[in-house]
C-alpha cells in the first residue's frame, strides 16, 4: 500500500543532479572527485550533530540549512555508491520509504491498534535482523560507530529485553559506587582507562534506569560549564589564569549566583 497517491512536490533530483556533476571524473571539483565513503563519514557524522546542536537552540533558520547540509552527505554518499555500482539516490529514498510502510502495518495496512505501534515497530525489525544477520546476540546490530555514551545505552537495553538487568536502582548505586573504588585503586594508566570506561558505562546505567537521555544530560552539563567559564572569564578580566585556584572556585561560586538570578 503506498502512502499517498500524490507526487510529493519536494523534489531532491536535483541535488543529484549537482552531486553528479561534483564527481564528474572529467569536469568535476578535485576535492569531491577523490572523496571516499571513509573520507566523507565523519562529515555526515558532523551534520548530524549540527542539526541536533539547531534543534537544542530552537533556531529553524539554522535546522533548514543543516537539514540541507546532511541531505547533501545523503546524495554524496549515493553517488560514490552508484559510481560504484551498488546503488543509487533513488534506491535509497525507495528503500527507506518501504521500511517505514512495513514497520508501520497498523497506518498503513491491517496491523493491530495504533498505540501498539512502538511495540510493532521493535518486533518487525528485530525479525528484520534475524533475516539479515547471522549474528544471533541480542546485541546484533547495535553500530561500533555509535557516539559512546548512545552506544552504551543501547547495549544496556538489548541486554535488559533479554532479563540481564538490575531490578532496580539501588543495585545500579552501588555498582557505580564499586567501580569509583576500582578507579581509585587503578595503579597503571591502562588500568585507569579501562576502570574509567567501566564508570562511564554504569552511569549511563544509572541514567537509562532514571529515563534520562545521558547524551542530553551531558550536552546540557557541557551548555552549563560553559555559561559559567565564560562569566567567571568575564568577571576576573584579563588576568583569569593568574587567579589562584581559591580565587577561581570564588568566582564559579559567583558566576552561579548570577545564572541564578531571574
Amino acid at each position: 500500500m503506498s502512502p499517498t497517491n500524490k507526487a510529493s512536490p519536494a523534489d531532491i533530483m536535483p541535488l543529484a543532479d549537482v552531486m553528479a556533476r561534483l564527481r564528474d571524473p572529467e569536469t568535476g571539483c578535485p576535492w569531491d572527485i577523490e572523496q571516499n565513503f571513509a573520507s566523507i563519514a565523519p562529515y555526515t557524522i558532523e551534520e548530524a550533530y549540527e542539526v541536533a546542536d539547531a534543534i537544542e537552540r530552537d533556531d529553524m533558520a539554522a535546522l533548514r540549512d543543516e537539514l540541507g547540509d546532511l541531505l547533501l552527505q545523503v546524495a554524496f554518499h549515493s553517488r560514490m555508491a552508484e559510481q560504484s555500482g551498488h546503488f543509487a539516490l533513488q534506491d535509497v529514498i525507495d528503500g527507506i520509504t518501504e521500511k517505514m510502510i512495513r514497520r508501520h502495518p497498523h497506518v498503513f495496512g491491517d496491523g493491530t491498534a495504533r498505540e501498539d505501534g512502538h511495540a510493532q515497530w521493535e518486533a518487525i525489525k528485530a525479525a528484520e535482523r534475524a533475516d539479515k544477520e547471522p549474528d544471533p546476540s541480542a546485541l546484533a546490530g547495535v553500530a561500533i560507530a555509535l557516539p559512546a555514551l548512545l552506544r552504551a545505552e543501547k547495549l544496556q537495553k538489548r541486554a535488559a529485553r533479554t532479563g540481564f538487568d538490575w531490578p532496580d536502582i539501588d543495585g545500579v548505586i552501588e555498582k557505580i559506587e564499586e567501580e569509583l573504588d576500582e578507579v581509585r585503586a587503578a595503579t597503571s594508566q591502562m588500568d585507569r582507562e579501562e576502570e574509567v570506561g567501566d564508570l562511564l558505562f554504569a552511569v549511563v546505567n544509572l541514567a537509562r534506569h532514571l529515563k534520562v537521555d545521558p547524551e542530553v544530560a551531558l550536552r546540557a552539563a557541557n551548555a552549563k560549564f560553559d555559561q559559567r567559564f565564560r562569566i567567571m572569564e568575564k568577571l576576573a578580566g584579563d588576568d583569569f589564569p593568574a587567579h589562584s585556584l581559591d580565587q577561581k572556585e570564588a568566582l564559579w561560586r559567583q558566576a552561579k549566583r548570577l545564572l541564578k538570578q531571574p
